[in-house]
This record gives C-alpha cells, sequence and structure tokens, in this order.
C-alpha cells in the first residue's frame, strides 16, 4: 500500500509540472510555435533539450526542498542561497512578480486572440470580455476553479489528443514536406539551440510554484523519480504539437498566427467539428490560468494576516447558523479584494495590448534573461559548491 501511495505522488507532481507547464499559451501552440518550430529542423529535438535542461533545474530544487524541509518559497529561497538570502531571495520576489504580472497577461491575449479569430469581434474587445469574466470568477469562483482544475486538464489534454493525432496522421504528407522544407532553409543550430535555451529558462521561475509539492514525498530521492517522469511527459506532448504545427509549416500565412493550433485546425481534418472544441478548451485554459494568477496576486497584495482568524470565525459562526437553521452560503469578499483583483485584471488587460506573439516571443524571453542571474547562475554554483547537495555542512 505505502508503496503505491509513494508511486501515485511521483506520478502527482510530476502532472503538476505539465499542469503548470501547459496553459493557454501552450494550448494556443503559439509557444511551440516560437521558440522551436520557426527554428526549422532542430524543433525535433530542442523540445526534449528544453525539458532535461528543466528537469536537472526542477528534481535539484525539489529534493533540497524535501531534504531540508523548506516549502514555501520564501523559506526555500532563504535556504538555498544561504548568507546570500537577503540579495537573492528578494530579486526573486521580483522575478516572481514579473510572472504574475505577464503570465496572466498571456491568458488574457490567448482568450482575447481565440475569441477574435471565432467571431470576428476586436481583439481589444474580446480582451476586455475575458477579462470581464477572469475578474468575476477570479472574486466569486476561485475555489470552483481549484476544483475542476485536475479535470480540466483532463480536458484539454484529450483535446489535444483528438486534434492533433488525427492531423498528424492523415497530413503526414505535410510534415515531411515541412522537413524538406526546413532541411534546404538550413536555419543555424545555435539560434534554435538558444531559443531553446530561453524557453527553459523561463520555465526555471515555476521552482516557485513546485516547492510546496515536495512535502508529498517519502524522501528526497522521489523528487528525482517524479521530474523523471514530468519529463517524458511534457517532452512528448511538446513532440506532438511540433509535429501538428509542422503540417501547416509551408503554408504562407502559418507564421504570422497567434494562434497556429486554431489555424492548423481549420486547415486539417474535421475543420467543422475540431474548431469549436479546440477553441473552448483554449479559452478554459488561459481563463483557469489567470484566474489562479490573479487570485494568487490578491492574496499577495491584501496579505491580511488575520484572514485564517477570520476564516476560523467564519466556521465557527457557520457552524451556530446551521444549528440555528440558518443559510451559511457565500463568502464575504472585502472591497479591497475587489479592488486588487480589479486592478490585477486592469494591469493583465493593459499587458495584453501588446499582442500574444509579443507577450510570448518578448515578455517571456525577458523574465527567461531575469532568471538568469536569479536562478541559473546561482543554481549552478550551488550545485558545484555543494557537489549536488551531498556535501556534509559544517
Amino acid at each position: 500500500m505505502k508503496k503505491n501511495k509513494t508511486g501515485a505522488v511521483i506520478l502527482g507532481v510530476a502532472f503538476v509540472w505539465f499542469t503548470t507547464h501547459f496553459g493557454g499559451g501552450f494550448a494556443s501552440g503559439a509557444q511551440i510555435y516560437s521558440y522551436f518550430v520557426r527554428y526549422g529542423i532542430w524543433c525535433l529535438i530542442m523540445p526534449v533539450l528544453a525539458m532535461l535542461y528543466n528537469t536537472v533545474f526542477f528534481a535539484y530544487s525539489l529534493r533540497f526542498a524535501r531534504k531540508h524541509e523548506v516549502y514555501d518559497y520564501r523559506s526555500y529561497n532563504n535556504a538555498f542561497y544561504g548568507r546570500f538570502a537577503p540579495v537573492f531571495s528578494n530579486l526573486f520576489e521580483v522575478l516572481y512578480i514579473c510572472v504574475m504580472c505577464v503570465a496572466p497577461a498571456v491568458a488574457f491575449a490567448t482568450g482575447g486572440a481565440t475569441l477574435s479569430e471565432l467571431t470576428g469581434l476586436p481583439y481589444l474587445l474580446c480582451t476586455f470580455l475575458i477579462g470581464v469574466f477572469i475578474f468575476v470568477v477570479a472574486i466569486f469562483g476561485t475555489d470552483l476553479v481549484r476544483k475542476v482544475a485536475s479535470v480540466l486538464s483532463i480536458c484539454i489534454i484529450a483535446g489535444l489528443l483528438i486534434v492533433y493525432i488525427p492531423n498528424i496522421v492523415s497530413n503526414f504528407s505535410g510534415i515531411a514536406d515541412a522537413v524538406d522544407s526546413m532541411t534546404a532553409a538550413k536555419l543555424p543550430f545555435g539560434d534554435a539551440l538558444y531559443s531553446a535555451f530561453l524557453y527553459g529558462t523561463f520555465q526555471l521561475s515555476n521552482i516557485a510554484v513546485f516547492v510546496q509539492h515536495a512535502r508529498s514525498f517519502e524522501k528526497p530521492g522521489d523528487a528525482v523519480k517524479s521530474m523523471g517522469v514530468g519529463f517524458a511527459v511534457n517532452s512528448l506532448m511538446m513532440v506532438m504539437v511540433v509535429l501538428g504545427l509542422m503540417t501547416i509549416y509551408t503554408s504562407p500565412d502559418a507564421a504570422q498566427q497567434s494562434i497556429p493550433t486554431l489555424f492548423m485546425v481549420q486547415n486539417g481534418v474535421g475543420a467543422s467539428f475540431m474548431t469549436p472544441l479546440i477553441s473552448i478548451l483554449i479559452i478554459l485554459g488561459a481563463v483557469s490560468t489567470a484566474v489562479n494568477m490573479v487570485a494568487a496576486m490578491v492574496k499577495r497584495i491584501c496579505k491580511e494576516s488575520g484572514r485564517e482568524t477570520s476564516v476560523e470565525q467564519k466556521k465557527e459562526t457557520d457552524a451556530g447558523r446551521k444549528t440555528a437553521g440558518e443559510s451559511t452560503a457565500g463568502f464575504k469578499v472585502t472591497k479591497k479584494e475587489i479592488a486588487a483583483a480589479l486592478l490585477c485584471c486592469l494591469v493583465d488587460f493593459g499587458i495584453a495590448q501588446f499582442g500574444l506573439l509579443t507577450l510570448i516571443q518578448k515578455a517571456y524571453s525577458g523574465i527567461a534573461y531575469l532568471a538568469i542571474p536569479v536562478i541559473l547562475i546561482p543554481y549552478i554554483v550551488h550545485m558545484i559548491v555543494t557537489r549536488f547537495d551531498t556535501k556534509p555542512a559544517k
């Protein structure tokens, strides 16, 4: 029984990585096209290298968190950076805030671009409508989103499989044409490798999200096994998306598409059925990502130290109401929380106006550059100095 529980935890944390990685930008195909497919034939191996890169760092961070029993990212950073924590822990806070601004904006842009493509309405109006919906759900429906997150992720994965596999099988000749075109173009290996490096580096900021899950491992070594499974899942799904997008690579309009997956479906098999299916899944994925991010930022902005106490008091009050036969439905949202959520949504709406491709290609790369001095270099130094955290403490 214990072995089965350990295996379930290892798989569970591996899928936390996948569901964190797999947002609206991934579902839309924009991330994969921008960082891999447009760099030619190297797109067949670069996603695997990027995920291998992430695997090493994620496994190292989760193993460290479990070994030293630090499960919130601030405590983790203070323990990891040691005497340099006053500098690097605060720099990490800056990086984290940037991520929490850009990632929801990408979700706004993804949902808005998809809705605009479907309806023909202006992108500005569509991002506004998506923003209003996200604001309402972030205020009143966060618990619901959290409860259905796993089911939603499974639905999105299933939807992608339904969409991509038939298109890959039926248009394999298009993939062959793409291979010929990519090979003839002789795009530089160095550019493709650097793009994969940037992709993997901006993903490193997810360490802040992952360390809390290290508590579930029975022993530190389980982190390595879990991230090994995560590597396989993420790599396979990324390569599948690459192959699907290669079916439209030779199309003159492919490079300008903000939603490449939608373009592939519209030019592939079963367009009448698959277009609304993938559109709904992309929008749902984008909304769920944005809601979680906005809710997290609201919590950070409000920082109500008494919130847990008030929740406990509410439980006690509810218990009394139940005894008296009164309704306990609803949770009072404070004006401060509403204002914070509105501020976050307005900022994300404004950032989203730069456009999905600009955000993915420029803003994500900007986060990657911030992550180099804050995460990449310190982690490499840490690995060397501590011999991969095996050196005995003095």
